[in-house]
């Protein structure tokens, strides 16, 4: 009786528990289907599965070889599985079913067919590494076309240097689409590392080294990127973008990056007082006058940005204004501090820097 009665209970529990996680799983499920519509509707997402350079194209293509040979091996490995519990289930004499042990031909087997598989998987692997680590060479009697450009981690912010074009920006850099590249990735203080998804693979950016990333886009359009080493406490919001043109289009962007600044008035003209005569001109550079600090980002052409605060931020004087009232706030531990500007200071050098195109 005790038997029956403690069996009875036990099936009732599990029949309970049953009951319970059905509608967990159910709401787990949707949960995750809910997450991932949201994630599809997302601004400025990027991912490595819609590849836009030669780079991500071949590790997209390597992907998928990858992921078809796991695919073909989980079928393979799941169906003899089924065939094993369906074939070989106990019957009702309890007769055991045969017993492979040492079976040599199925040994060797089970040994080789691994073996082959791992080999193909490095073979792809190693042809890919080479294909996306070398800089295609110049044609035959022709200059090198090859456009250069310093890539440089700063916490938390992104610096780009056009060694041969005397030009330097900040969290977004503009680069022609059909061109090789050629980006020397480097770090200023603690090792980050430069993603952009949709063009290439991580790159380490290593204080006293140079990691070279060859590329070529061949789409144009605005691609998102980041920071994926953790280097501190706004590693999160240590973004970038790459905008890729026409040639023409970015040979426009290169003269007015290479022109100086146009002179200000007015209210504009109130803010550049201000910056050159305070703490602002310790840290930033605005080419063609005084201040050349090195700190902080180049500010010479901060106006025809689109972000910025390491690409955290719209380029709008609304958040310009936030930013300067107080940096912390926005990017707690950045290295420009509160300097408690006042309200009219803080109109001023919003004018300013949105008057330098």
């Amino acid at each position: 009786m005790r038997h029956n009665s403690l069996s009875r209970s036990v099936c009732g529990a599990t029949k309970l528990r049953r009951a319970r996680i059905g509608p967990r799983l159910a709401s787990a499920g949707l949960g995750m289907l809910a997450a991932l519509a949201l994630a599809g509707c997302a601004p400025n997402t990027t991912t490595p599965l819609m590849p836009a350079s030669t780079n991500s194209k071949a590790i997209y293509d390597l992907f998928l070889v990858v992921y078809a040979i796991a695919a073909l091996v989980f079928v393979v490995v799941a169906a003899a599985l089924v065939y094993a519990a369906v074939r070989y289930s106990r019957s009702k004499d309890n007769a055991l079913p045969p017993q492979i042990e040492g079976n040599v031909r199925l040994e060797i087997a089970w040994t080789v067919i691994p073996a082959v598989v791992l080999v193909a998987v490095f073979v792809f692997s190693l042809q890919t590494l080479f294909a996306i680590t070398r800089t295609p060479p110049a044609a035959a009697g022709q200059p090198d076309s090859t456009l250069h450009v310093r890539v440089i981690g700063h916490r938390w912010w992104w610096e780009f240097v056009y060694p041969g074009l005397n030009i330097t920006t900040a969290n977004e850099v503009h680069v022609p689409a059909g061109v090789d590249l050629e980006l020397d990735v480097e770090s200023v203080d603690v090792v980050h590392s430069f993603w952009v998804p949709q063009l290439a693979g991580q790159k380490d950016a290593t204080p006293g080294h140079v990691n070279v990333l060859p590329l070529r886009i061949t789409q144009t359009g605005v691609y998102q990127g980041e920071c994926v080493e953790y280097c501190g406490t706004e590693h999160a919001l240590m973004r970038l973008q790459v905008i890729a043109e026409t040639p023409d289009q970015f040979q426009t962007w290169v003269q007015n990056q290479q022109a100086g600044p146009a002179a200000v008035t007015g209210a504009a003209a109130q803010g550049e007082q201000v910056f050159l005569k305070g703490a602002c001109i310790g840290c930033h550079t605005v080419n063609g006058t005084a201040a050349k600090g090195l700190t902080g980002p180049n500010l010479t052409h901060f106006a025809s940005r689109q972000v910025f605060g390491g690409a955290v931020l719209a380029n709008t004087p609304e958040n310009v204004a936030i930013w300067l009232a107080d940096p912390q706030s926005v990017k707690p531990g950045n290295l420009m501090p509160n300097l408690h500007l006042p309200p009219d200071q803080i109109s001023a050098l919003t004018a300013y820097l949105e008057a330098l195109k």
